[in-house]
C-alpha cells in the first residue's frame, strides 16, 4: 500500500486514492485457507466405525486457488478392529481441482488414506470424480471414488499373508440437502454403496467389510453461535452373520454393538 504525506497535495490524493483502495480490498484472493475442527460422538466411515464406537476428536485445512486447484489435509484419532499401529492415527492427504461447468461443478482428485508411524501396508490411494449442483431448494451430489488395486486392499489371512497380494476397491454414492426456510437447520441426506475384498486386508482392516454393502444416513446441521452441530442416523446392510465371519477383526465394540449397526452421532463442528 502507498501513503503520500504530501501535505499540499493531501486531499486530492485521499479522494483519488480511495477508489482503488476499495477495489484492492474486493479483489478475490489468489489463495483461500479453509479449515475445521470436530468433535464427534463416533467415527464413522462409509458406515463403519473406526473409533470402536467411541468419541473423535477431528480436523483439517484446506488450501485452494482461484483456478479450482486445491490441496489439504484431514486427520481423525482411531480405535478398535483392524491393527492401525503407531498413534493410531488417520492422516488423509487430499489433492484436485474442482472446475464450475454450466449449473455443476466436476471436482476430480485424489486422496491418500495415511497410517503415520503404523501400519505402512494399511495405507492406500484412491481417485475421486464428484459432480454437485443445485435442484430446486435441493443441493445434490454424485461421486464414484476407485481405488486401483493396492497391497492395502488385499486379501489377507493369519496363515496366508502374501505382500504381493492385491485388489482393488470401488465406492458409488449421493448426498442431498436443503435448508429449512427461517431457521439454521440444513437437512441432509447420504447413501454410498461399496465392492471390494471380501475378507481383511493387512493388520486386520478393509475399506469394504463383507466385500459388497451398503451404507446410508439421515442426519440435520444446526447452525448456532457460528458453529454447526450435527446429528445423524446411520446404518448399514451389514448383518451380524456377516460381521461374525470376519471376527474377532471386525466384530463389535466394548459394549457389545456392532461397529456396522444403527448408531446415532452427534458431532460439534468449528470451521474457519
Amino acid at each position: 500500500m502507498k501513503t503520500i504525506f504530501a501535505v499540499a497535495a493531501a486531499a486530492c490524493a485521499l479522494c483519488s486514492a480511495a477508489p482503488a483502495l476499495a477495489q484492492e480490498a474486493d479483489a478475490p484472493k489468489d489463495i483461500t485457507i479453509s479449515g475445521s475442527a470436530t468433535l464427534a460422538s463416533d467415527y464413522r466411515f462409509r458406515g463403519v466405525s473406526q473409533s470402536n464406537g467411541g468419541m473423535a476428536i477431528q480436523g483439517g485445512v484446506t488450501a485452494k486457488h482461484k483456478s479450482g486447484v486445491y490441496a489439504g489435509f484431514w486427520a481423525s484419532n482411531l480405535s478398535g478392529w483392524g491393527t492401525f499401529g503407531g498413534p493410531n492415527l488417520e492422516l488423509d492427504l487430499i489433492a484436485g481441482v474442482a472446475i464450475p461447468a454450466g449449473a455443476l461443478t466436476v471436482d476430480a482428485g485424489a486422496t491418500w488414506y495415511n497410517y503415520p508411524g503404523g501400519a505402512d501396508r494399511t495405507s492406500f490411494v484412491e481417485p475421486y470424480v464428484k459432480v454437485s449442483g443445485a435442484a430446486g431448494p435441493l443441493n445434490v451430489l454424485a461421486g464414484v471414488a476407485y481405488a486401483p488395486k493396492q497391497i492395502a486392499l488385499g486379501n489377507f489371512s493369519n496363515t496366508t499373508i502374501s505382500r504381493g497380494q492385491k485388489q482393488d476397491n470401488l465406492y458409488l454414492w449421493g448426498d442431498t440437502s436443503a435448508a429449512v426456510p427461517g431457521t439454521p437447520v440444513t437437512l441432509k441426506a447420504h447413501a454410498g454403496w461399496s465392492k471390494g475384498n471380501p475378507g481383511l486386508g493387512p493388520n486386520g482392516t478393509s475399506v469394504a467389510p463383507t466385500g459388497k454393502y451398503w451404507d446410508w444416513a439421515l442426519g440435520a446441521d444446526i447452525a448456532v453461535a457460528g458453529l454447526t452441530v450435527n446429528v445423524s442416523y446411520i446404518d448399514t446392510d451389514i448383518t451380524d452373520r456377516e460381521a461374525a465371519y470376519l471376527q474377532p477383526n471386525f466384530s463389535s465394540t466394548k459394549d457389545g454393538k456392532s461397529i456396522a449397526g444403527s448408531t446415532v452421532v452427534v458431532s460439534l463442528t468449528a470451521a474457519f
